[in-house]
């Protein structure tokens, strides 16, 4: 009796769907094709790492907001998170260096509390939502108002500002480079490597992804789904305390409007790269891509006059609600 022939080749709905991947990537070539024909400078050595120094900030927030996202989680609250991890980073420093600590120590001491004051908040988050059963939109709703009024209070409505000798020993962190390349964005891409290898090559990763596909399938399989939420969010904590750290040298300064709409630009980041908005997958690329989008978008309004640079925000929000029907036709 013959047997059957099996055509191994890729089904089209494989093609579509490997298509549907690189969407990010080809979107971003094409913008910078765009760009570099509307504007010279935009095609430019110093122009590139002035986008890829300005996409860390909310580029490593984005990558900690895709594990929230994937596992089917949101946080409204990173940019006011971000001001007061800020503010409270710069007060230690100065404290310690009126108290005769060298400004080296000072700022070695400040760049750690960044990254646990920021788990912190995040696994504060993440307790209320898995042991208070509260959704995570009121908990960051409620926690977004809450940071950014400390904030204000902390900075008596002004902002509070870093020491001359302690921005002078903390400037190397955002201006400094390596092999040519700005030390943040070396940050950046140690943070996006480690993260992807975590969400696509550990337990961890594969539990996130399930409990963001289907909760109760994931409890009945035996996953530990406070735990695993709990680690995400305070894995996002952890990332935006990392941006700050970077942020603060660049001004030295913070203040209420300190990391304003960042929360928009990490969601928007995220989801341009792929990632489900009702969460079970996603992937750390994509979400790099989509925050170098964002950037070179923002960017390309810098050079030209062809849309505000006011508008970039509501450039942003179309994106996002643009994408999530896209999403949505889909499911």
């Amino acid at each position: 009796m013959p047997q059957e022939r099996t055509d191994s080749r890729p089904s089209l709905a494989a093609h579509l769907a490997r298509l549907n991947g690189l969407g990010p990537v080809i979107g971003l070539v094409l913008l910078c094709l765009i760009a570099s024909v509307l504007n010279p400078d935009f095609a430019t050595v110093d122009n590139a790492l002035n986008v890829l120094t300005r996409t860390t900030f909310t580029g490593i927030i984005a990558v900690g907001m895709c594990f929230v996202i994937v596992g089917g989680g949101i946080d409204l609250s990173v940019g006011s998170m971000a001001a007061l991890i800020a503010g409270c980073v710069i007060l230690l420093m100065n404290t310690l260096a009126a108290h005769g600590v060298s400004p080296v120590v000072a700022v070695t001491v400040g760049a750690a509390g960044a990254v646990l004051i920021g788990s912190s908040l995040g696994l504060a988050h993440g307790w209320l939502i898995t042991r208070g059963r509260i959704e995570p939109f009121i908990v960051t709703l409620g926690t977004l108002g809450i940071f950014r009024a400390v904030l204000t209070w902390l900075a008596d409505g002004g902002a509070i500002t870093l020491e001359n000798e302690l921005a002078d020993a903390y400037a190397p962190v955002y201006y400094g480079a390596l092999l040519g390349i700005p030390i943040p964005v070396w940050v950046f891409a140690c943070a996006a490597l480690l993260a992807a290898a975590l969400l696509q090559r550990t337990a961890y990763g594969r539990h996130l992804q399930a409990i963001g596909s289907n909760e109760q399938v994931a409890r009945y399989a035996a996953v530990n789904v406070d735990t695993v939420k709990l680690v995400s969010y305070g894995l996002l904590g952890a990332m935006v305390g990392i941006a700050t750290l970077l942020y603060v040298p660049r001004l030295g300064s913070s203040s209420p409007t300190t990391g304003l709409l960042w929360e928009l630009e990490a969601i928007a980041a995220v989801i341009i790269g792929g990632t489900a908005l009702k969460g079970g997958s996603g992937s750390i690329a994509g979400t790099v891509v989509g925050a170098l989008l964002l950037s070179v978008i923002g960017n390309v309004l810098n050079l030209t006059s062809f849309i505000s640079i006011h508008l970039n925000a509501a450039v942003q929000g179309t994106v996002i609600i643009a994408i999530a029907f896209m999403q949505r036709r889909k499911t």
